[in-house]
């Protein structure tokens, strides 16, 4: 599923299941409290901190999830096209970026 199906498929889903979109600052507050369950993870998982008991069996690729669901929200109730905007935004980056990162001696 490309970008632009997944917003229709939010969009949808919407319109089906829920009653309506929250509103911006309401997905905005949403969306901060799921990129810090993705953290949470993230930093006993993989960093320094230890593992709490009751969070070895939190799943990333579904928090992961929640931050996409969020953003496609986000996106489908301000007009934003994400698909174009992220075509855009590699675009950006790859002519941008590339030997940057190929010359970057703390990479190798």
């Amino acid at each position: 599923m490309n970008i632009e199906d997944a917003q229709l498929a939010v969009d949808s889903w919407i319109k089906e299941h829920g009653v309506r979109y929250f509103n911006e600052l309401t997905n905005m507050a949403q969306l901060t409290e799921e990129v810090g369950e993705v953290a949470r993870i993230i930093a006993r998982r993989y960093g320094e901190q230890s593992e709490k008991e009751s969070d070895k069996n939190k799943d990333l690729g579904e928090e992961l999830a929640d931050v996409v669901f969020v953003v496609l929200c986000l996106a489908n109730q301000t007009g934003v096209n994400l698909q174009e905007a992220f075509d855009k935004k590699l675009d950006l980056k790859t002519k941008r970026d590339h030997d940057r990162h190929h010359n970057n001696k703390k990479l190798k």
